[in-house]
C-alpha cells in the first residue's frame, strides 16, 4: 500500500472524530467533568470554594447529611412525591392520550391546549397556581364547595403543603406524558382493533387485551423518565411557598435541600454528598423499574 493510500485511510477514519469533537468537548467540560467534581468534593470535608482548599479526606459529609432531619425529611417528601405523582399524573395522561388518539373534530385544538403548559412560564403557571389554592377566594376551594367538602388552607396550613406540592405536580406532568403516550398510540397497527371489532369485543376489552399490552414499553419509558424527573422536584415549591419549603419549611425535597447547602450555607461538601445520595437513590429505583418492565412485554 502506497504511502498517499495509507494517507487517505488515516483521513477517512479521522474525519468522523474531526465532527465529533465539538460534542466530545462540551460532554467532557460540561458533564463529565463536573460529575467527578461533584464525586471529589463530597469526599473533601471542610472544602472551600474560592481557595479550593480542604481539611481533610472521608466520609464525615455523607454522615452529616445522612443525619440531618432536613435531609430525612427531604428524602420523605420527594418519596411521597414520587410514589403519588408519578402513578396517578400516568393514569390520566393515558387517559387523555386514548382520547386525542381518537378522530373527532377540532382536534388539533386539544392539541394545542394539552400542550401549552409546556412551553409556558413555570413561575408564572405557579403563581397562578397560587391563587387557585387561596383558601379564601380559589377556585379549587370553590369547586370543592359544591360537594360540600372543605374549604382548606393549602398554602398556609403545614399540614396541607403536601397535598399542594401533589396537586400542582401532576397537572405539571400530564402535557409531557400525555404527548409521549399519544406518540405510543398512534404507533399502534390499526388492524389489531378491526380484528377486534370483527369478533365483537368491547371498547374496555380492546382498551385492556390491546391497547394497554402494546402501550407497555411506552407506559414504561414514561414511568421512567417521569420518576427521574420527578424525584428532582423543587422548582414547583418557589411560586407556591415564596421561594421556601413549605410554610414552615416543613416541606423539603432532596434538591431543595442541596439548593440550601450549596447557595445559602455554602456547605459544597455536604450539598455534593446529598447530589450523590440522590443520584445512587434514583440509580437503584431506575433500575429496578427496568427490570420490572422487561416482564411487560405481552408480544
Amino acid at each position: 500500500m502506497s504511502a498517499k493510500t495509507k494517507s487517505g485511510t488515516f483521513n477517512r477514519s479521522f474525519e468522523p472524530w474531526l465532527y465529533l469533537l465539538p460534542f466530545i468537548f462540551g460532554i467532557v467540560v460540561f458533564t463529565l467533568y463536573p460529575v467527578i467534581n461533584v464525586v471529589l468534593i463530597s469526599f473533601k470535608e471542610g472544602y472551600r470554594l474560592l481557595t479550593g482548599a480542604f481539611d481533610s479526606i472521608g466520609v464525615e459529609n455523607y454522615l452529616k447529611v445522612i443525619s440531618d432531619p432536613y435531609f430525612i425529611n427531604g428524602i420523605k417528601n420527594t418519596a411521597i412525591y414520587v410514589i403519588t405523582v408519578v402513578p396517578i399524573a400516568t393514569a390520566i395522561s393515558l387517559f387523555f392520550a386514548n382520547l386525542l388518539n381518537q378522530k373527532i373534530r377540532g382536534i388539533a385544538i386539544f392539541h394545542t391546549a394539552y400542550f401549552l403548559p409546556l412551553v409556558t412560564s413555570a413561575t408564572a403557571v405557579g403563581l397562578v397556581w397560587k391563587l387557585m389554592f387561596n383558601g379564601q377566594f380559589g377556585v379549587i376551594n370553590y369547586l370543592l364547595g359544591i360537594f360540600n367538602i372543605g374549604p382548606f388552607e393549602w398554602i398556609t396550613d403545614p399540614r396541607m403543603n403536601i397535598y399542594t406540592l401533589i396537586i400542582y405536580g401532576i397537572w405539571n406532568m400530564i402535557p409531557f406524558t400525555t404527548i409521549l403516550l399519544l406518540s405510543g398510540l398512534q404507533n399502534i397497527d390499526p388492524l389489531y382493533y378491526t380484528a377486534a371489532k370483527v369478533d365483537g369485543a368491547s371498547s374496555s376489552k380492546m382498551f385492556f387485551r390491546i391497547t394497554v399490552p402494546l402501550l407497555a414499553p411506552t407506559i414504561g419509558l414514561t414511568c421512567v423518565v417521569n420518576t427521574i424527573s420527578a424525584s428532582k422536584v423543587y422548582g414547583e415549591l418557589f411560586p407556591l411557598f415564596n421561594g421556601r419549603p413549605g410554610i414552615a419549611r416543613n416541606l423539603y425535597t432532596v434538591v431543595f435541600y442541596i439548593y440550601e447547602k450549596f447557595y445559602v450555607d455554602w456547605d459544597l461538601g455536604s450539598a455534593a454528598a446529598a447530589s450523590i445520595i440522590l443520584f445512587l437513590i434514583i440509580f437503584v429505583f431506575t433500575m429496578i423499574q427496568l427490570q420490572i418492565q422487561k416482564r411487560w412485554k405481552y408480544y
